[in-house]
């Protein structure tokens, strides 16, 4: 049974230090230019959940791995995370001029620089998840779950998860979408890179195949939950808190969970999916007890 005392605030404190300071000595590496890296480090070192890093990680312990053996990979996939923002806020996209409470890339910097500054993220953050040498491993991976976890994290990132479901939303604007539709569009947006980030953190933490289906169960229902608690911020948040803007989709006529079944629905709809993730890591008693409590704080935040 997981531990309702659990401390999460001082759990992800902690993880967040780590990751921030990994992700910053990466950042160290040496360019031709000075510019992309500063760039780069603009989005990527702005105050953020580091949610699919931290998830990585929990994943990993709950299966019964280490934190240091997936830091690097779980880094990566912040990379990823961060690379989709800077593209998700171009003007050509959602043309939005506040993330993370800082401008966003673009207007920091300029359109160009943003779009090269995102590819440049995606593709190191590939660099990383593809390497195997002590500087990110504490010891070698076998390469077979390498390829395996590199191969996931594709498919969620690329034209069948994340990319699929942006250019799904671009479609979608100004026309009411079905919940089944949406479900399936807000579950490639977001929840494939967050279930990709747990099931990475259960391979690579050396999980056994049943306790890695039962994490990528957990992590799909979360990852489709974290979206359906956006929505529900866009409309009732606060943007001095979340640091962006909100109710941004219906300025852009987005189909979202309240726009289609209503807030409190959409509440009960989340609810369920984190009952469900729940089910799905009782088995692993305590060492679940930052999943569980993850689950919980994704629809109870407030940004």
């Amino acid at each position: 049974m997981n531990n309702a005392m659990f401390d999460l605030k001082s759990y992800l404190f902690a993880k967040q230090q780590k990751i921030n300071k990994t992700l910053d000595k990466i950042l160290t590496q040496e360019s031709n230019s000075k510019r992309i890296v500063s760039a780069m480090r603009h989005s990527l070192m702005a105050s953020g959940k580091r949610l699919r890093p931290v998830l990585c990680i929990a994943a990993a312990e709950a299966a019964g791995g280490t934190e240091e053996n997936v830091l690097y990979p779980a880094c990566a996939l912040e990379m990823i995370h961060t690379y989709s923002l800077i593209h998700d806020d171009l003007p050509a996209m959602d043309n939005d001029e506040l993330r993370r409470g800082l401008p966003t890339c673009h207007v920091a910097f300029d359109e160009a620089t943003a779009i090269l500054a995102g590819d440049a993220l995606l593709t190191l953050s590939f660099e990383i998840l593809a390497s195997n040498n002590k500087r990110h491993f504490k010891k070698e991976i076998n390469e077979s779950k390498r390829l395996d976890v590199i191969k996931s994290v594709a498919i969620a990132s690329g034209f069948r998860g994340m990319i699929a479901g942006q250019m799904m939303d671009i479609e979608s604007q100004g026309s009411k979408l079905d919940s089944n539709k949406l479900e399936i569009l807000h579950f490639s947006k977001t929840g494939a890179l967050i279930e990709a980030s747990v099931y990475s953190g259960a391979v690579l933490g050396g999980g056994s195949r049943t306790q890695i289906e039962q994490l990528k169960s957990y992590g799909r229902n979360i990852g489709l939950a974290f979206q359906v608690a956006d929505d529900i911020l866009d409309v009732e948040g606060d943007p001095k808190v979340m640091g962006k803007a909100a109710r941004k989709d219906a300025d852009l006529d987005k189909s979202t969970y309240p726009s289609v079944i209503g807030i409190e629905k959409s509440r009960e709809f989340a609810e369920k999916l984190v009952n469900n993730a729940l089910k799905n890591i009782d088995s692993f008693g305590n060492r679940s007890d930052p999943l569980a409590a993850i689950a919980r704080y994704i629809i109870e935040r407030d940004k």
